[in-house]
């Protein structure tokens, strides 16, 4: 097998959501989730960013790295087939992958080329674990990379179900205003395991400095407690 120049990392992704469980299975599903580039020093000139302004989006490719030592096989079970139904892997979009690399879109939200950490760009929808390594970022280019013709049998006969998600008013004012929205967008998503759907399980979700703990019967999502969050669960 052929050995390539090993790829280097030029950002990481700071995110809100410290480990795997709860991170939106696809980016642009949690649209309020508001994320951060930043850059390796050696790639902090902001000539590096020079024109970006004149894009909306931008293609991210990143590492899977809370999967480096996972492996993998010729065939997947995806979620959205209720993890019942093996795939191959070059037909998903699973990260059990022979490279633990991933393509995701994101939009740019703003970018500030001057900060005690170099130039930052604040992205919102990315499906990212925080501190997620990124190998590159391209533009969104709509007139080469939108393909509304294109077909897609998998998921368009596995409809996306959201979640309706329930927080009493006592555990709402526990989350900081500015996270509501995009813990909440989160939630609707169905974090669960597709395998496990047991009404009177009580899952926990770290998110940014809380963790949430909630059970999920039938289309409903119930938070029943935030506390502080101490570390990986």
């Amino acid at each position: 097998m052929e050995k390539d120049a090993a790829m280097i990392i030029i950002a990481h992704m700071r995110s809100d959501f410290p480990t795997k469980f709860g991170v939106p299975r696809q980016s642009g599903l949690a649209a309020s989730s508001v994320s951060r580039i930043v850059f390796e020093p050696e790639f902090r000139n902001p000539d590096f960013l020079r024109g970006i302004e004149n894009y909306s989006h931008l293609w991210i490719i990143w590492q899977f790295s809370e999967n480096m030592t996972a492996g993998f096989s010729p065939t997947v079970r995806p979620p959205r087939l209720g993890g019942n139904k093996r795939m191959g892997v070059f037909a998903t979009r699973s990260p059990f992958r022979p490279n633990a690399i991933c393509l995701s879109c994101v939009k740019i939200l703003k970018t500030e080329l001057q900060t005690d950490a170099g130039p930052v760009i604040y992205v919102s929808g990315a499906d990212m674990v925080d501190n997620t390594p990124i190998y590159d970022i391209k533009p969104y280019l709509p007139y080469a990379d939108s393909h509304p013709e294109a077909r897609d049998d998998f998921t368009s006969g596995t409809p996306r179900v959201k979640l309706s998600v329930d927080i009493p008013p006592e555990l709402l004012a526990r989350i900081p205003a500015a996270l509501t929205a995009a813990l909440t967008e989160a939630l609707s998503e169905d974090p669960r395991p597709a395998y496990q759907r047991d009404p009177a399980r009580i899952y926990k979700m770290p998110f940014a400095d809380i963790e949430v703990h909630f059970s999920v019967d039938g289309d409903v999502l119930r938070v029943v407690d935030i506390i502080e969050y101490r570390g990986k669960i």
